[in-house]
């Protein structure tokens, strides 16, 4: 068990950032699977608290994957509806007695479950996607660093781990473990294929990502912002929206935010047995952090075990839904292109 846990102290923190007294007490706002979120109102407003996770800031990069993305959220901003954090006292990520915090005014709206959205919401999101991958990021100066793909998962190091644990998921770990291997090994050569085609994105745009009040969305949660292949992002997202309850596809609305997105930018062409190979990978990505978290590996609490345990399971079941689909969303793509 991690000995890095939260420390809130919002009232000092409010405080330093001279946001003046709190009103009432800070609310949890559920929203995404990696750090916490609550709303704080102040005397001078209110605003949305994200605390970032402990144990995720001891890693190496982390700070400075932070203010790289709020780098980009903020040139976003300029170009689409975007949420980056407020600047205060000169930085974007603030801190005090060690725990880190990012600072945004308060929109009022919602994210969609997958039985409300439709295929207006799609094809905005698509027109957006668009845009945002018609962005000049140019005077950030970053790297398009395309070695960034590490050496193959152990599998059968997290399924040893899990037996010894007698974690829930075993079962379900081992009858994929084989096509695990096999998945991996495809996505890291359809990525380097496509590597020598990227652009700038959010690289996280699913549903619970963007805030919609009517039908005007803002796009908020911009961590995972960075390079990616514009065709692997526009598939991978389209396939976010297209989802219903129980993880079947929509067509209609596949192929809404396809449309979308092609009024933007034009014609689309691509190999899209090569890019939808590359969509294993943010999956099996998850499946590693979400088996690390379960077995106390990379965890801060028994909240955040229980996340890991129920996501592990989750994914299994999302990354053998999508191997299965991989063939018929070849097929929409190429009649549609």
């Amino acid at each position: 068990m991690s000995d890095q846990q939260y420390n809130l102290q919002f009232e000092k923190w409010c405080h330093m950032l001279q946001l003046n007294e709190i009103v009432g007490v800070p609310e949890p706002v559920s929203g995404g699977l990696l750090h916490r979120m609550y709303a704080v109102q102040t005397t001078q407003g209110k605003y949305a608290i994200k605390a970032l996770n402990p144990q995720i800031m001891l890693r190496p990069a982390a700070m400075q994957n932070f203010i790289k993305s709020e780098r980009i959220a903020a040139i976003a901003a300029r170009h689409i509806p975007a949420l980056p954090a407020k600047q205060m006292n000169g930085v974007t990520i603030q801190e005090a007695d060690n725990q880190f915090y990012l600072v945004f005014d308060w929109v009022e709206g919602k994210s969609l479950k997958p039985d409300e959205i439709d295929s207006i919401h799609c094809e905005k999101i698509g027109a957006i996607l668009a845009d945002l991958h018609r962005t000049d990021f140019s005077e950030l100066g970053l790297s398009n660093d395309r070695s960034d793909y590490g050496e193959p998962t152990d599998w059968n190091y997290y399924l040893q781990k899990g037996k010894e644990n007698k974690a829930v998921w075993v079962n379900l770990l081992l009858e994929i473990i084989d096509h695990l291997y096999d998945w991996n090994a495809q996505a890291n050569k359809s990525s380097k294929q496509l590597a020598s085609d990227r652009v700038i994105s959010h690289g996280d745009l699913d549903p619970k990502n963007v805030m919609w009040n009517q039908y005007n969305p803002i796009l908020i949660d911009w961590e995972s912002a960075g390079y990616i292949n514009p065709m692997q992002d526009l598939t991978e997202t389209a396939i976010y929206w297209s989802e219903n309850e129980i993880g079947n596809m929509d067509k209609e609305r596949f192929m809404a935010f396809i449309g979308g997105y092609k009024k933007r930018s034009g014609a689309l062409q691509a190999n899209w047995r090569m890019v939808l190979a590359s969509g294993f990978r943010g999956k099996l990505d998850w499946l590693e952090y979400s088996l690390k978290r379960s077995l106390w590996i990379e965890c801060t609490d028994e909240e955040e075990q229980q996340m890991g345990t129920a996501q592990v399971k989750a994914t299994i079941n999302a990354i053998r839904r999508y191997a299965d689909m991989i063939s018929e969303l070849e097929i929409w793509l190429d009649n549609e292109t």
